[in-house]
């Protein structure tokens, strides 16, 4: 239905929307207390490993424009099982997602400064969310769904006015500290003054400092896909612009967290490790007596989640029923309503499962290290599947296609385990174990199915090398340096050469473990509804 197409200025301000989160509020500060001035560097390196990502999904987004296409890919190359597995880690962390926004909108509520919202004192004890505070995390849930379960038109509408505030209050945000407080020396004068605390945090903190969380929104976009007026144009370019402008915003507001600090402060403070903010960028802005800007940075930490929220409530829903489609979960949460095209049976179903999650997480960091490993477990397949596809199916329409992709695909694999191996030992055992908790769903529909011997070698093939993978990667993270929790049988930096050659070994078998199935065939479907013409490989 033509009126609940969306176009690229609506994708790329949705796609902002979900990109500009409470990422900008909380990531600079611990992003410093783990690595210091340097940290600017982690903002760089988690924008190039998600950048080099996306480029591996656009070019099979574009070739298969569906609702919750990311749930799809990995079936489409290699089978049921490793497609499940697929998608079963990448709706773990949407499905986190949701009430992680509204956590991080909680967090900020709580520390208002002003008398008549002492009652909102109570939501946070030491980090984490109360009794009372549970209950509005669940309205905010609760209003998330409701504002998807109408229309994608009023998602739009919304996200589209609150986009704009997202990006306004970060803009203002560094205008006005870089005039009240600038400190360029807190740079330092020396490598050692830049990174206090060595190398190795510089790359920790990419992924435990909720970096790569910030940019993970990206699938948004991708996961819009059959809703898109034009997705051969629109997808791609609605991924680069929203994904570059996010980049360059939170790079130039770590830096303007670093130069606002007074030095004073710092010193008192014992370096970047001891300092201690509640609410970050409002705490500077009261330090530096602005206090008309602590009372908007107050507001955009209500809004600035909510946005994301109400996004990512959309997509989750959708990716959760392009997993009913693969028939191994129930079959009624597949189920789009007709007069909205959305579905709504989906959507309630993560907001119920949100609700339990954030029931039993109840920090933002414990949260986000969930969200971030699950995201690049569930990415491990994007780069095998887009290089199966080009070898399984040369003449299959991609409107967005480079010579540049025999090297992106494995680059992405090799970022993705690095970016994995960056969350330390023990977060990996940890969310593979969730993700594991998803294969009895697969098994049991498998054997409703009707038990095929044929069938389940295939399953078998084309996914061995992914479950070997995720042995082999938790095995390397518990030898691995001591500067990324392992026991330190590898030492720091051979243990980036081990995970980079042992990554690479991974990809090949992954690409050459490529099997034909019935999902090829609905692949191809998709794919002919394509238009046929793309551009020449540039």
């Amino acid at each position: 239905m033509k009126e609940h197409k969306v176009g690229l200025v609506q994708l790329v301000l949705l796609g902002l929307g979900a990109l500009i989160g409470s990422g900008w509020l909380f990531g600079s500060w611990e992003a410093t207390k783990v690595a210091g001035p340097a940290a600017i560097l982690s903002w760089i390196i988690g924008a190039v490993v998600i950048c080099t990502i996306a480029y591996n999904y656009v070019e099979l987004g574009t070739m298969f424009p569906e609702s919750g296409g990311m749930s799809n890919f990995a079936n489409y190359t290699h089978g049921s099982l490793l497609g499940f597995i697929a998608s079963w880690a990448n709706w773990v962390s949407l499905v986190t997602l949701i009430p992680i926004e509204a956590v991080a909108a909680v967090q900020y509520m709580s520390t208002w400064p002003w008398s008549w919202a002492n009652w909102t004192k109570h939501f946070l004890n030491h980090g984490t969310i109360t009794t009372p505070g549970l209950m509005v995390v669940f309205g905010f849930i609760t209003v998330f769904t409701l504002l998807n379960y109408w229309s994608v038109t009023l998602l739009t509408r919304f996200t589209t006015f609150i986009s704009f505030f997202k990006l306004g209050v970060p803009f203002i945000t560094i205008v006005m500290l870089t005039l009240s407080g600038f400190h360029p020396g807190n740079y330092g004068s020396s490598l050692h003054e830049f990174m206090p605390y060595g190398t190795a945090p510089i790359f920790a903190a990419t992924t435990v400092s909720g970096i790569i969380f910030s940019f993970n929104a990206f699938q948004t976009i991708i996961n819009m896909g059959s809703e898109v007026k034009n997705p051969k144009r629109d997808i791609a370019l609605g991924v680069a612009i929203s994904m570059g402008i996010a980049a360059l915003l939170y790079i130039v507001i770590q830096s303007t967290y670093i130069t606002s600090v007074s030095p004073s402060m710092l010193h008192a403070a014992g370096g970047w490790h001891g300092i201690n903010f509640e609410s970050p960028f409002a705490d500077l802005a009261i330090m530096l007596g602005i206090h008309w800007l602590a009372v908007l940075l107050y507001t955009d930490a209500f809004i600035s989640p909510f946005g994301t929220g109400v996004s990512f409530a959309a997509s989750t829903g959708r990716a959760l029923a392009a997993m009913a489609g693969s028939k191994h979960i129930p079959a009624y949460l597949g189920k789009i309503n007709k007069k909205y095209g959305i579905p709504r049976l989906a959507m309630v179903t993560n907001a119920v499962l949100s609700m339990l999650m954030v029931s039993v997480f109840r920090s933002w960091g414990t949260l986000a290290a969930v969200i971030s490993t699950a995201t690049l477990i569930a990415y491990l397949t994007g780069p095998v599947s887009v290089a199966s596809m080009r070898k399984m199916a040369p003449n299959f329409t991609r409107p967005f296609k480079t010579k540049a992709m025999k090297f992106m695909a494995p680059l992405a694999f090799v970022l993705a385990s690095l970016a994995t191996y960056w969350a330390m030992w023990p977060t990996t055992i940890e969310v593979i174990l969730i993700i594991v908790l998803g294969l009895p769903f697969y098994f049991f529909y498998e054997w409703r199915l009707g038990w095929d011997k044929n069938r389940a070698k295939k399953q078998a093939t084309g996914s061995f090398w992914m479950i070997s993978y995720l042995v082999v990667l938790s095995l390397m993270s518990y030898i691995g340096s001591k500067e990324f929790n392992g026991v330190g049988l590898v030492p720091y930096p051979l243990d980036f050469v081990m995970i980079i050659v042992v990554a690479l070994g991974f990809y090949y078998w992954g690409t050459d473990s490529r099997v034909l199935t019935k999902h090829f065939k609905r692949a191809k479907r998709i794919n002919d509804t394509v238009e046929d013409d793309s551009a020449e490989e540039n």
